[in-house]
């Protein structure tokens, strides 16, 4: 045995030394068992032992198996560059070969798909720890091949038949699952170290303070400024629920600290400060619990003012927290709620708009959160000179072209975002922006700078910046624009009363968390509380929050359902009550209340269509083809003339629907009705019957047969849309293919009806296309085209241009976009040169 295989097996430990295990929260209490298990689960000769870590969601697992792995370089156990590598069995529990497959690599042509041999996750962390988590989502043929490695050292990938794979890698699992569970019965029985680690709950009252001091402490390092929290607010943190243990714990700080951070800002306070009405209501209930807890509570605070100071130790390390903190979150945040969303079931155009609300919420406080001037000797340590000096190079040009100063806040920033941003472009990570288009359309000239300014940064670095990276950069120029005194119009409040302790509070925090707002106010009704109580409390809380606006209340059932109108008689504020509501629900109203929707327009959109229920998203109703005869004088005429429109058409795929006009506001219910089951191709009558978005043909044309032609017209013109739909699907990234080629269609024969023109069928399907995909490079943040010579086409086609824009306003709001003069113009000019009627 060499030296240094002798050093690994007999390993120097400085007995003295404090090593990672021993820093963590409660070393020396409640995680005193624990760690000694750790120790030894490191130690153990002569390769350690595989180790289960159990708990509930929260407790630290994932953080516990890192400081384990950190504890074996201390002790030269392992390597120091040995490596960790962590893996989470859950994200692939609907394709259990694919999870196998990561874990043990795959032979080729072990599955579909499988095209080349892979090593797999075991095999990478050969002289390292491989952390998987979750592992109960492991199927009974991944548990076996794990088992075969732990009893052997050694397995085959997927597919494999002749060929063993050896390694020495220790496994740390980590589950959620009941210990005592039939699904941990194997793993408990085959994994020899055990080691469950506490719920929050279960930790002492000192414990939990040194979490709230060490979190708090993160957030000071964060924002850059010294925290004070009122001793009320402590205890509250000390003694509140927190089922979900230190994961929530943090995430309930970081928002207490938010809504102060928000307050210093606003108010322009000297200091940071966190009183009870900054935090989230299941979180205030904590010092309901004071009589319970007066001892430990009194002997924990003894000594500790009224309001207490939590800070950074020193400047320097504010300033590398900085360094790897800001810039990340500025993506990577982005893409978390992203995934967030995208889980509960909410749609591309959806997320969007949640995102260009928090995103411009995130810039602000990105550029409030470094406030203090730094020399450029301190800020050279954490960013590159090469940036600083471009930097300095654009905002003096900067300043040139946009006519305006900068001040150091947005130099460190910028250098900052940049560091990370060219990092990330290297690296060919994605950059996504959902406020693209509206930093395009509103801050224009900025943008236009932004792309300047890419040219210079492209040119020093050797890379090749993407447009939504450009729109980051343009909200560095614009920023005066997103200024912390401007002022806020009043909007429309939102309240969720809900039956149960903590579900309206619960789900209220959702949504404020991934909107990044405090905006919807939760009410939570417990089943032994009295209707008549509960309504008090509902309307104080309705008039406290009334802006003027308005607000919507969403409540799940009973007696909830008809507090609204109750309250708006008697306190003569105008309440609407959406019921049977869910988490998405509350969203959208946040989101369109938070955008500036008016009250009728936040109620209509879910009176229409709920956008949530079940089945409904981006499912695609099939319609019938129909042709409607009508005539006045009685259902025998119109029976005869669907008869000759039949046999002259003969088309089975279309159905010839006679009815009888009675009178003209009947005729149109009844059609209306129609459209919900069928797609109406045409009207055909013996008197001319106008309905929007419906064709009329005469009957007298049918008998000389050029109303054939037009119906034949109608129905190949309906046979396109459909082909254009069904093509379009591969090609558009954000919009359904069969549903934009649909709202084509309808603005195509609105523009041909505002301008008086009627084009041919296949360019017809020119514009279809064109409109498609103009709407989808638009929600892509695709910089577009230029008319020519567009102020002397605007000059002579004015008229034509308003009318056509008016035609566009629906997509418009639908889609969240703003199609601009050139592409106005250019539909413009497709109508009025390939007009048929002037031919």
């Amino acid at each position: 045995m060499n030296t240094k295989d002798k050093e690994r097996n007999n390993p120097k430990i400085d007995l003295l030394q404090e090593n990672s295990l021993e820093k963590i929260v409660g070393a020396k209490q409640s995680l005193a068992v624990p760690i000694e298990k750790a120790k030894a689960a490191i130690m153990y000769p002569p390769r350690g032992l595989h180790t289960l870590l159990l708990g509930g969601t929260g407790v630290g697992k994932s953080m516990f198996a890192e400081l384990m792995y950190q504890y074996a370089r201390e002790t030269q156990v392992i390597d120091k560059e040995a490596p960790f590598i962590r893996f989470n069995c859950a994200d692939y529990v609907d394709n259990p070969n694919l999870l196998i497959a990561q874990i043990f690599g795959v032979k080729k042509g072990a599955y579909t798909g499988a095209d080349r041999d892979k090593d797999g996750l075991l095999k990478q962390a050969d002289r390292g720890i491989l952390f998987l988590d979750e592992i109960h989502r492991l199927s009974p043929q991944g548990q076996e091949m794990l088992f075969t490695y732990i009893d052997n050292g050694f397995f085959r990938p997927l597919g494999e038949t002749e060929n063993l794979i050896y390694v020495n890698v220790r496994i740390i699992a980590a589950t959620t699952e009941n210990p005592k569970s039939y699904l941990l019965h194997t793993f408990t029985r085959r994994i020899p170290m055990i080691i469950t680690l506490p719920t929050l709950q279960e930790r002492s009252l000192s414990e939990r303070y040194s979490l709230i001091e060490t979190f708090i402490k993160e957030e000071s390092h964060r924002v850059g400024k010294s925290i004070y929290i009122n001793k009320n607010s402590i205890i509250s943190y000390l003694l509140y629920d927190c089922p979900n243990n230190i994961g929530q714990l943090r995430s309930d700080i970081q928002l207490g600290c938010a809504k102060a951070f928000l307050n210093y800002k606003s108010n322009t306070n000297s200091y940071l400060l966190i009183n009870q009405g900054d935090l989230p209501n299941h979180v205030r209930k904590g010092i309901l619990k004071i009589k319970e807890h007066r001892n430990e509570i009194d002997e924990l605070l003894s000594s500790t003012y009224d309001v207490l100071r939590f800070s950074q130790k020193e400047q320097q390390i504010q300033l590398n927290y900085e360094k790897e903190t800001i810039g990340e979150d500025f993506y990577n945040i982005i893409e978390e709620k992203i995934n967030s969303l995208k889980k509960i079931g909410m749609d591309d155009q959806d997320i969007n708009e949640i995102l260009n609300i928090d995103i411009e919420s995130h810039f602000e406080k990105y550029i409030g959160a470094i406030t203090q001037r730094f020399r450029k000797d301190e800020i050279n340590n954490i960013v590159d000179n090469e940036i600083l000096i471009v930097v300095e190079e654009i905002l003096l040009l900067a300043q040139k072209n946009l006519e305006k100063d900068f001040d150091e806040k947005i130099y460190f920033g910028l250098s900052f975002h940049l560091e990370r941003s060219i990092e990330r472009i290297k690296k060919r990570e994605k950059i996504y922006n959902p406020k693209l288009n509206f930093i395009r359309i509103n801050h224009e000239e900025e943008f236009l700078f932004a792309m300047k300014a890419a040219k210079i940064i492209d040119s020093k670095f050797n890379i090749e910046t993407p447009v939504d990276e450009i729109g980051y950069l343009a909200m560095f120029f614009a920023a005066d624009s997103y200024g912390e005194n401007k002022e806020e119009e009043p909007k429309v409040g939102v309240i969720v009363a809900m039956h149960g302790k903590s579900t309206a509070s619960s789900m209220v925090e959702v949504v404020n968390s991934l909107i990044g707002t405090e905006h919807v106010v939760s009410l939570d009704m417990p089943l032994t509380m009295k209707p008549q109580i509960m309504y008090e409390i509902t309307k104080n809380k309705i008039q406290e929050i009334d802006k003027g606006k308005g607000v919507v209340m969403l409540v799940d059932m009973g007696s909830l359902t008809t507090f609204g109108d109750m309250i708006w008689e008697e306190t003569g504020i105008e309440v609407r009550t959406i019921d049977m509501v869910s988490t998405p629900i509350v969203l959208d109203v946040c989101r369109k209340a938070i955008m500036g929707y008016s009250l009728d327009e936040i109620v209509d959109s879910f009176n229409k269509e709920n956008l949530y229920s079940k089945g409904s998203v981006n499912k695609r109703v099939y319609k019938k083809d129909i042709i409607i005869t009508a005539c006045f004088t009685g259902e025998g005429s119109s029976k005869k003339i669907a008869s000759i429109v039949k046999s002259k058409l003969n088309n089975e795929n279309i159905d010839i629907l006679p009815m009888n006009i009675l009178d003209k506001k009947s005729f149109e219910d009844r059609v209306n009705n129609l459209k919900e089951k069928y797609t109406i191709l045409a009207i055909v009558g013996t008197v001319g019957i106008q309905l929007e978005g419906i064709p009329f043909v005469s009957a007298i044309e049918i008998l000389n047969n050029s109303g054939i032609e037009t119906l034949n017209n109608i129905i190949n013109e309906e046979e396109m849309y459909e082909k254009i739909g069904s093509s379009l699907k591969e090609h558009l990234v954000n919009i359904d293919g069969s549903v934009i080629s649909k709202e084509a269609k309808a603005l195509i024969r609105d523009i041909e009806k505002k301008l008086k023109v009627n084009v041919p069928l296949d360019v017809k399907m020119g514009i279809t296309l064109h409109t498609c995909f103009l709407i989808d490079n638009l929600l892509s943040g695709v910089v577009l085209r230029k008319f020519e010579e567009l102020e002397a086409f605007r000059n002579e086609y004015i008229d034509e241009m308003n009318l056509v824009k008016k035609c566009l306003r629906t997509m418009e709001v639908k889609y969240g976009i703003l199609i601009g003069d050139n592409e106005i113009a250019y539909i413009v000019k497709l109508f009025i040169e390939n007009n048929n009627s002037v031919q």
